[in-house]
């Protein structure tokens, strides 16, 4: 088993950008431009290693290597982003790797990239780049290529032994298990389980009984074996689940308009341990979302709109108008599941006018986007 924490400070260490590993101080794939960089540096990546794995460390800064972090980010649908986008698409995989001195919810997200062994090439238009171009790595460069080249493998022994030292051992599982429940979580209900005798999952919460169901906020969810945070979060209620084989996770997200709030089932993990010292993680979405009067969400959507413009305009907002900017990010994902497209545009156009404007309004915002991806990707 590879610890990836070791595995990012080996890449970070081991080289500048280069043909199969690049960094970035964070990648932003609600944005068409921040998708379509992100799809030609995959694209790239892949074409230049079609035998090994390549990389993508995101959360640190370029100049110097610091370690900055980056929020955690669940997109468990990003191949489907790959699969829509991309012709002979790679395998590839975001994982959440907490470090010790960032804040809690910071990790630095790691994508791993590994080829099918064909041309990799953007299947339809995005941004600026064409569909049909194929991209390869050019030093630390993504660069467009004549479609007939040969895909040639020069990393395999530099990756192998990049990885190699990365594996991991008793005592980094032990100090990390010591360390999730001792020190980073000792004022939460912490436990951890063993997994074909190989992996260990700790976790952490608030613990809440509802009937005859338990159910969990503030969720810490690791596999301390590979050093990945599996599943983080502030604000949902979250149901775990665990057998001999399997540690299942079921999310629910808080949705309604006004004070009728209630909580709807989002989206369901089941992580699979083999005796083979391999692991399996399925997604599904389960999401029902509520539906409201057309008519009712066009005067909370043309609201919405209103208060965006009086901020953008620095005019202040009443009283009854700040407690709807709280209820903002929500409504807005309210309104786009019931069939308002341009909510969507809205959420993701003013995310920084908002983030300037009220931190906590804009931590909603992001779960919102966070809610969106998953619908759409799916």
């Amino acid at each position: 088993m590879i610890n990836k924490r070791l595995l990012v400070k080996n890449l970070l260490a081991h080289n500048d950008e280069n043909s199969f590993y690049d960094k970035k101080r964070f990648i932003n794939i609600g944005e068409k431009e921040g998708k379509a960089k992100f799809l030609k540096h995959v694209c790239a990546l892949a074409n230049s290693n079609p035998h090994n794995n390549s990389f993508i460390v995101i959360g640190v800064e370029d100049a110097n290597n610091e370690i900055l972090g980056v929020d955690f980010f669940d997109d468990s649908k990003i191949q489907n982003l790959v699969n829509a986008y991309l012709t002979n698409p790679p395998l590839i995989s975001y994982e959440n790797i907490p470090f010790p001195h960032l804040p809690d919810g910071k990790v630095v997200g790691l994508v791993t990239i590994r080829s099918n062994g064909n041309v990799c090439s953007l299947k339809k238009n995005i941004w600026k780049y064409y569909g049909g171009a194929v991209f390869f790595r050019d030093g630390s460069m993504s660069m467009p290529k004549a479609f007939d080249i040969e895909l040639k493998d020069v990393n395999a022994e530099t990756v192998a032994e990049i990885e190699h030292h990365a594996s991991n051992n008793i005592e980094y599982t032990l100090d990390g298990v010591i360390d999730f429940i001792n020190n980073r979580h000792k004022d939460l209900e912490a436990k951890y389980k063993v997994f074909k005798e190989q992996f260990v999952v700790c976790w952490a919460g608030v613990y809440k009984k509802v009937k005859d169901s338990i159910y969990f906020s503030r969720v810490d969810i690791e596999l301390i074996n590979e050093q990945v945070k599996l599943f983080y979060s502030a604000l949902d209620e979250v149901e775990i689940s665990v057998t001999n084989d399997t540690f299942s996770i079921t999310e629910y997200v808080q949705l309604g308009l006004s004070n009728h709030q209630k909580y709807y089932p989002l989206e369901t993990t089941i992580i699979t341990f083999h005796d083979n010292g391999k692991y399996k993680i399925d997604g599904t979405l389960i999401f029902n979302p509520p539906q409201y009067d057309k008519k009712v969400l066009h005067h909370i959507y043309n609201t919405n709109n209103a208060l965006i413009r009086k901020i953008k305009k620095n005019i202040p907002l009443k009283n009854n108008e700040l407690k709807d900017l709280i209820n903002l990010p929500a409504t807005y994902l309210i309104c786009y599941l019931n069939g308002f497209e341009e909510a969507k545009t809205q959420l993701e156009e003013n995310r920084w006018i908002i983030k300037g404007y009220d931190l906590k309004v804009y931590q909603s915002l992001k779960e919102s986007l966070r809610i969106l991806r998953k619908v759409r990707y799916n």
